[in-house]
């Protein structure tokens, strides 16, 4: 969706709180995956973990972090995952459900392509 979309509309990726952390509710999966992190204490932790997040997803798209207050998670309820669009009036255009069963990448794609314009 980034490439298709990055010359119509701004993406951000942001990484607030670490969802499964070792030292509080680790999955099985993440151990497997190698993705086992200590919940971070610290910005510049945080920073860290959210740098190795989008690295090992091979994002391409910007990622900011979320403050160590989670003022973007409690704002947006974000947590573990969720798609928003903010409308050019800084107003939410479109809210996708909580991941990760209401994740649905199909949704926000079908939604950008009736509603972002087609660059000339």
């Amino acid at each position: 969706m980034y490439k298709a979309y990055k010359d119509r509309a701004e993406f951000l990726f942001v990484y607030i709180r670490e969802a499964h952390p070792s030292d509080e509710w680790q999955l099985k999966s993440n151990e497997r995956d190698g993705v086992v992190f200590a919940q971070p204490t610290a910005l510049s932790a945080r920073r860290l973990v959210a740098h190795r997040c989008s690295t090992s997803l091979k994002l391409s798209m910007p990622c900011v972090v979320d403050s160590m207050d989670n003022a973007v998670d409690q704002a947006y309820a974000a947590w573990p995952e969720r798609f928003f669009v903010v409308g050019v009036d800084g107003k939410i255009a479109y809210a996708g459900g909580q991941g990760p069963f209401e994740f649905k990448t199909e949704e926000v794609r079908q939604w950008l392509e009736k509603n972002v314009k087609t660059s000339d």
